[in-house]
C-alpha cells in the first residue's frame, strides 16, 4: 500500500499512512518530520519522503506528538540509522523510552469489540505492528519554550489527556496546528466525520483530554492536521468546540 501524500500548504504535506498520519515540513533542503506511523508503515514513510523530493538524510529532527505505537513506529529506526534527534514533551520522554506504556489494552479492546469498526481496526493494528515493542533509546525533551529551531519553526503546545505528555505543534506562520490525537477528524472505530475526540478507550485521562480542547481553541489557525483522518479547514476554535460538544 502506498501512502497518500497531500500538500496542504507551501512546504507542508499531510501523509495518510495505514490509519495514522504524519506530517512533512520542508524548508530548503531540510525537513521536520512529525510522527512516523505504525512500525509496518516504514516503507510508506520512506516513500513519502522521496515523493516530496526529500530523504531520511534530510530530516533535521523527528517530533513526536505522543508515544503510542502508531505514531512512534519508526522513530528509533530513524534515530539509530540516520542520527537525527527524536524530540517529545518532557512528560512523554519516559513513555517513549517505554519506562511505562499508556495505551489501550487488549482487555479494553475486547470489552469494546461489540462496537462497529473495533474488530477490523484491531486486526489492522496487529498486521501493522501495533503490538510491537518500539522504544526510543534516547528521546529528548524540547530544549526551551517557544518555536523550535527546525524547518517550519513549530511551537510545541502541551495538550495532556490522551497521554500525559501529548503535544500539538502550532505553525503560526501558516495558521496550522498538527493536532496528533488531541483532536482528530476520523477514525476506523468512529462513525463521526469531522472534528472529534477519539473514543473513550483510547485516552489515558479522558477528562483531561476534554480540558485540552480549550487549549487548542486558543490557538490561531484555520487548518488542522490530525493524527487520524483528513485535514480539516476552518477556525481551530470552532473545531475544538465542536469536538467538545460531540464528546459530551
Amino acid at each position: 500500500m502506498r501512502a497518500a501524500v497531500r500538500q496542504v500548504a507551501d512546504g507542508t504535506h499531510l501523509v495518510h499512512g495505514s490509519n495514522t498520519n504524519w506530517v512533512i515540513i520542508q524548508e530548503g533542503d531540510a525537513v521536520t518530520l512529525i510522527d512516523t506511523g505504525y512500525p509496518g508503515d516504514r516503507g510508506q514513510l520512506l516513500a513519502s519522503l522521496a515523493e516530496v523530493g526529500s530523504s531520511p538524510e534530510s530530516v533535521a529532527a523527528v517530533l513526536i506528538t505522543h508515544a503510542h505505537t502508531d505514531h512512534l513506529g519508526s522513530a528509533e529506526y530513524l534515530r539509530a540509522t540516520y542520527g537525527m534527534p527524536v524530540y517529545t514533551h518532557e512528560a512523554e520522554v519516559p513513555h517513549a523510552r517505554r519506562d511505562f506504556l499508556h495505551q489501550v489494552t487488549i482487555g479494553q479492546v475486547l470489552r469494546n469489540s461489540w462496537r462497529p469498526g473495533v474488530l477490523p481496526w484491531a486486526l489492522h493494528v496487529v498486521r501493522s505492528g501495533g503490538t510491537a515493542h518500539v522504544p526510543v533509546a534516547a528521546p529528548e525533551p524540547f530544549l526551551r519554550p517557544g518555536p523550535l529551531d527546525l524547518p517550519g519553526r513549530p511551537v510545541p503546545v502541551h495538550t495532556p489527556g490522551h497521554t500525559d505528555g501529548h503535544c500539538v505543534f502550532h505553525l503560526p506562520d501558516i495558521g496550522t496546528v498538527v493536532s496528533g490525537d488531541a483532536l482528530v477528524s476520523a477514525h476506523p472505530t468512529s462513525r463521526i466525520d469531522g472534528p472529534q475526540l477519539l473514543p473513550r478507550m483510547f485516552h489515558h485521562e479522558r477528562a483531561t483530554a476534554l480540558e485540552s480542547l480549550g487549549i487548542l481553541a486558543k490557538l490561531e489557525g484555520d487548518l488542522t492536521l490530525p493524527g487520524h483522518g483528513p485535514a480539516h479547514r476552518g477556525p481551530l476554535k470552532e473545531a475544538a468546540e465542536l469536538a467538545r460538544e460531540r464528546a459530551q
